[in-house]
């Protein structure tokens, strides 16, 4: 029997856009104040007693090609845990153009869900300061 193949075309991959060194260097610097301001002093406690339990010890923030994520590192105290500490990300912004972010958060599932579509930067970490789903 003959192995029947058949040919289509791929529409090209949509171009994402380069993110100008300004607007990275104005959200790390608005992001990381968010942090230290707000995230950090809410989430970030002592370490507990019980070394059963993962904790949060550092929360910051980071930029990959045209994202922005802000990440959670959590300590593993335990003597059975498999590494010291892990790192899990908990909100992303995505650059799409001109001061134009779309929002999305980690789901329970590993996959992110995008909230919010072309809104500002300040409306971005607003978002992440007051909606419970970006909690780290």
């Amino acid at each position: 029997m003959a192995n029947k193949r058949s040919w289509s075309a791929t529409p090209p991959k949509k171009i994402k856009p380069t993110v100008p060194v300004s607007t990275q260097s104005i959200l790390k610097e608005k992001a990381d104040k968010l942090i230290d301001d707000v995230i950090k002093p809410q989430y970030v406690k002592p370490a507990p007693t019980n070394d059963d339990y993962n904790y949060i010890a550092d929360i910051n923030s980071k930029w990959y090609r045209n994202y922005f994520y802000f990440c959670a590192i959590y300590n593993c105290p335990s003597p059975n845990a498999l590494s010291p500490s892990f790192e899990t990300k908990f909100a992303r912004m995505e650059y799409v153009a001109d001061n134009k972010f779309n929002l999305a958060y980690m789901r329970h599932n590993e996959q992110w869900f995008e909230v919010f579509q072309d809104i500002s930067m300040d409306e971005c970490l607003k978002s992440i300061e007051e909606n419970p789903v970006f909690t780290p």
